[in-house]
């Protein structure tokens, strides 16, 4: 038996990718079998609901069957198909690992691998400067100390500073691996302040800061007070004068909100009595004593990942959610209030889909705002602590960090991958994602918490330049994290956390990605554009985008060698025919050199 089906195509699926709920879906199968065929059918089943799977009759047409579905709610749909002839009932679903497409034939119920069928309560929508954001991602610490003399503000008791810039980033550690002296270079508010020409320059439109608060770290992931930034940063009139300048020089400001847990030190934990608050870890009587769970009064208690200097709070307590977005003088409402974009979420697998919900609900308050959360997986299909997450499917996170496609980036270009599958995993990607989110998601190739993506790509220049490439041109709001763009190296957490080397740069580098900067901001009609991906046999990714009358193609060489482009050699499945005749046209017979990446318009 031979079924036909691939999920990629609106010949056989209808819309394609995410849909609206109660939006209609065709599904069209072929179906080749040397016996008489029975019945063929179209099983859905809804997330969570596998009792209540329906079975929808699929109506024949020569040999095409044909059946429509209507989702009458938003969530996850699973689904695949079941022929019954005289001799068998044979099934079709998707490749293992829940790939879209082309799918495979089983003979087993049991072994069914079911198609993913996003379903969303409405469509978001995005403010206009985060669709054609052009970001940079600073981690404040390492960036640049504005004080004329070079001070340090407000140096932090039991912490080294460096004793110059460019030493290397390490961590003081007891025989627990704990880290029991945080180090610093100084950077501060003022500093962004007087590198915004820098930046401006760059290209950049959108400045994503880590964490800003009061706290003991450098990364301050472990905040003491939600309401003071950190007086090592500066002031609160340095914090308003830093948004104003941002906003000033068109520029708008994302931060970094850490609402999963606090410091030890903190004022609602307050175990070493650092504030003049009484914590949850001083009395049972604090205020603060439900925001936390404790197992044995107060030396154990809930923390992230089991680190005892990150106390774990309950987003389920009532007082907590107020206090951080529930309340009118909330944590989100005071800050957002002065002049805040948008809010990326830390760790947002850990904070339940109401708490998310919540602070979206007080975002959407203020106009032209965005809610980015933090999930390194497919957020589509995200199970955290055994629970499906909702994210994507309307009034919670509007983007989230698109590490999957960081990973495609380098897996591609250092050849782990090979092109087909590159090409598999992104159209899944954009099958699975809203539109919204895919054109809209907040891309990365490096972030505080990976290693730099020189070091990943092996020091390769040719691989970096490809990179920087593919981050500008496929679909997402692109993101360049501090010092990749003049070449800095280092491996995880606190290697790739150096200071920002001011008096060392990479001009040519940094001038490079500038260029793709600038040529991103001239091409905006990219973000409302139709996109689709194609590979070269085993040596070459491309992608195409078409708005209106315009027309883009990128073409690279992933493999070592120089090669020819040969017209068997083009994978254009997704690419609609009349395009495809195009596409072929303009790259048959092109040489492609090692490390090429060419960029053809109007073509």
């Amino acid at each position: 038996m031979v079924i036909e089906y691939d999920s990629f195509q609106s010949s056989k699926k209808k819309p394609f990718g995410a849909v609206v709920k109660g939006t209609e879906i065709t599904f069209n199968i072929k179906v080749h079998a040397s016996d008489d065929i029975k019945e063929v059918l179209l099983h859905v089943a809804r997330d969570g609901h596998w009792d209540a799977e329906h079975d929808h009759p699929m109506t024949k047409k020569a040999m095409t069957y044909q059946t429509t579905f209507t989702p009458k709610c938003p969530g996850l749909y699973f689904y695949y198909f079941e022929v019954i002839t005289e001799q068998e009932n044979c099934f079709y679903g998707c490749l293992d690992g829940g790939f879209g497409g082309e799918g495979v034939l089983y003979m087993k119920r049991a072994d069914v691998q079911m198609y993913q069928l996003t379903v969303m309560n409405q469509v978001e929508q995005i403010p206009e400067w985060y669709q054609h954001g052009l970001a940079y991602h600073i981690f404040v610490d390492r960036f640049n100390n504005g004080n004329p003399d070079g001070h340090i503000n407000n140096p932090k008791p039991n912490s080294f500073i460096y004793g110059q810039k460019s030493d290397l980033p390490m961590y003081i550690r007891n025989s627990q691996q704990e880290v029991v002296r945080w180090d610093f270079y100084g950077g501060n508010l003022l500093g962004i302040e007087k590198k915004l020409p820098y930046l401006k320059q760059l290209g950049v439109t959108v400045i994503y800061l880590s964490p800003i608060f009061e706290a003991m770290s450098n990364h301050r992931y472990d905040t003491g007070d939600y309401f003071k930034i950190d007086p090592m940063l500066g002031t609160l009139d340095d914090f308003d004068h830093l948004v104003k300048a941002i906003h000033d020089s068109g520029m708008h400001v994302i931060l970094d909100g850490v609402f999963n847990h606090v410091g030890v030190n903190s004022r609602y934990f307050n175990q070493a009595g650092v504030y003049d608050t009484l914590g949850a870890a001083q009395s049972q009587d604090s205020r603060y004593y439900p925001w936390f769970t404790f197992t044995k009064y107060p030396q154990e208690y809930d923390s992230w990942w089991g680190v005892t200097d990150l106390p774990t709070v309950d987003k389920n307590n009532v007082d907590f959610q107020n206090f951080i977005y529930g309340n009118d003088d909330s944590v989100i409402d005071y800050w957002t209030a002065r002049g805040v974009d948008g809010w990326r979420l830390d760790v947002a697998d850990e904070l339940p889909d109401e708490f998310i919900m919540g602070i979206r609900h007080a975002l959407d308050k203020y106009p032209d705002k965005i809610l980015i959360g933090e999930v390194w997986e497919d957020a589509s299909h995200k199970l955290a602590y055994g629970k499906r997450r909702h994210y994507l499917e309307g009034g919670m996170l509007q983007a989230v960090m698109n590490y999957p496609l960081r990973k495609l980036i380098i897996r591609v270009l250092t050849g782990d991958l090979k092109p087909s599958e590159w090409w598999l995993e992104l159209m899944t990607l954009k099958e699975n994602y809203p539109t919204t989110v895919f054109k809209y998601n907040f891309n990365n190739i490096g972030s505080h918490d990976t290693t730099r993506i020189l070091t990943k790509l092996h020091g390769n220049r040719d691989w970096l330049q490809q990179a920087f490439g593919m981050l500008f041109t496929l679909p997402g709001v692109p993101c360049v994290y501090y010092g990749d763009e003049t070449g800095l190296m280092g491996g995880k957490d606190p290697n790739n956390r150096a200071f920002f080397p001011w008096d060392k740069l990479d001009i040519n580098l940094q001038q490079f990605v500038e260029q793709w900067y600038h040529w991103r901001a001239q091409h905006q009609w990219l973000d409302m554009a139709d996109f689709a991906p194609f590979y070269l046999d085993s040596y070459g990714i491309g992608y195409v985008y078409w708005h209106d009358d315009k027309k883009l193609l990128i073409v690279l060489n992933t493999s070592s060698n120089q090669r020819q482009i040969n017209a068997n050699d083009m994978m254009l499945d997704v690419v609609p025919s009349d395009l495809a005749v195009a596409v072929k046209k303009c790259l048959i017979g092109m040489s492609l050199e090692h490390g090429d990446f060419n960029v053809i318009e109007d073509f």
